[in-house]
């Protein structure tokens, strides 16, 4: 049966949009929690446009569940890293220009110091994953890089116009998760992922984690957080 992890992002984005106090993606994790959240996510961005260094600690301290850290392979954020000690880290692409992560994080070109980042990770107890696109490639180069998990991209499939495109880009995953099971990774997912689409990828063989922020949080507007969490987590488990 595979964990759903709750990632709190826009909740902060609504909260930066005014500059103010509220709402508190802190709040919204603990309700995460209740709602039978797994473990919280936040991405702590270089020009922290919506989490704060302030909510990555609350949220360590606070919660019981397991912290899951995104953040890229920077020197500044893997010294806040170090000093949190989230339970995991996940190394994900960052451009400044763009609305949300738009794709995997390119392990074949940045090999060298995704490693050095890994290693000092690795070397505080933190667990370390690597999100990156459904590619044998990419997941042969992550194993080479000693990580326990890796988190496919499943925007490709999410985002599919047509019934046969989203044949094509469920194949995809699929076959990708498989090979990553076969590499001896630990399997998660996210991106894109909906109410409308989360069944079929949550019955993926050996799939870990979901990791779900956007559409939780859109439907938490209409019903509350952690009404939202629940109706997602028996999605996710039936």
């Amino acid at each position: 049966m595979p964990l759903l992890g709750v990632n709190i992002d826009h909740v902060a984005t609504v909260r930066q949009a005014r500059r103010t106090n509220e709402p508190d993606p802190v709040h919204a994790a603990v309700l995460a929690e209740l709602g039978g959240a797994d473990s919280i996510t936040v991405h702590l961005r270089e020009d922290r446009r919506h989490i704060q260094d302030r909510d990555v600690r609350l949220v360590k301290e606070i919660c019981r569940v397991r912290l899951n850290l995104e953040m890229a392979v920077s020197d500044e954020i893997t010294k806040i890293a170090l000093s949190v000690r989230p339970d995991q880290v996940t190394l994900v692409p960052e451009r400044r220009e763009e609305v949300t992560t738009e794709g995997g994080l390119d392990v074949i070109t940045h090999f060298q110091r995704i490693r050095q980042c890994i290693d000092q990770l690795q070397g505080a107890g933190i667990l370390a994953s690597l999100f990156i696109d459904p590619d044998v490639i990419q997941i042969e180069k992550a194993r080479e890089l000693g990580v326990e998990a890796v988190e496919l991209h499943t925007g490709a499939y999410a985002e599919a116009k047509t019934p046969e495109q989203v044949e094509i880009e469920f194949d995809k995953l699929r076959e990708a998760g498989q090979f990553a099971i076969a590499q001896g990774l630990k399997l998660n997912v996210g991106h894109g992922l909906t109410y409308r689409n989360v069944r079929r990828v949550a019955e993926i063989q050996s799939v870990h984690e979901l990791n779900i922020g956007h559409s939780i949080v859109s439907q938490a507007i209409l019903v509350g957080f952690e009404r939202a969490v629940r109706e997602m987590k028996q999605l996710v488990t039936l």
